[in-house]
């Protein structure tokens, strides 16, 4: 499926899912047992007819960009993202009208965040932990930080968790002591979105 027949589907709040191939997707799906590397927030501007992602990134942060992007011209590239995509909705979400004062605190939350650093502390830890695994499997390994917000600064799958959170959405942790991209999709109240074929576990293939 194109992006031009998934974008009128899409709402606010919708996820957008990435299973990337780089060295760095591939350390946090390995650190995770999770293929989905990196999570990211939808928001759509109707009166502007934009589509948006909001995410937070390595070596950039927290960040606006057009969802188109990722489907046509990623890092303007001329092609679309280098993995595989799938968008999520959650079941429970309040409400999808620009105007609802659910959307409008969600958006108010992520927007203000704009410009926060990526965690690359917490990705460090991540890498350690899994090297000291590799090393020895049975090694007890020491615990790590549940939240990054003192530090004013996200991993991805933070920044959304934390978006969600202030509308009463909360997402477990499967795997790690705080929340992770594969965390989204284990989630129950979470089902892929794929066209007309909402909740199919199906991912949008670039």
């Amino acid at each position: 499926m194109n992006y031009a027949t998934l974008r009128p589907e899409l709402r606010s709040g919708d996820l957008l899912l990435c299973a990337g191939t780089s060295w760095f997707s591939r350390l946090i799906q390995a650190a995770t047992g999770s293929p989905w590397s990196h999570v990211g927030l939808i928001l759509r501007l109707e009166h502007l007819d934009r589509v948006m992602l909001l995410e937070s990134v390595e070596s950039i942060g927290v960040r606006a960009v057009p969802l188109s992007r990722y489907f046509n011209n990623y890092r303007q590239s001329g092609a679309g993202y280098a993995g595989e995509l799938a968008c999520y909705r959650h079941r429970d979400f309040p409400g999808e009208a620009d105007s609802s004062p659910a959307l409008t605190r969600l958006a108010r939350f992520a927007i203000d965040r704009l410009g926060w650093p990526y965690d690359g502390q917490q990705i460090a830890e991540l890498a350690a932990r899994l090297t000291l695994h590799h090393i020895n499997p049975k090694l007890a390994l020491p615990e790590m930080p549940t939240s990054s917000l003192d530090n004013q600064a996200y991993i991805c799958s933070e920044y959304v968790a934390d978006a969600y959170a202030e509308l009463g959405l909360r997402i477990a942790c499967q795997t790690c002591p705080y929340v992770t991209p594969g965390d989204f999709v284990a989630d129950p109240r979470i089902r892929a979105l794929v066209g007309s074929n909402a909740g199919q576990e199906c991912p949008v293939s670039v």
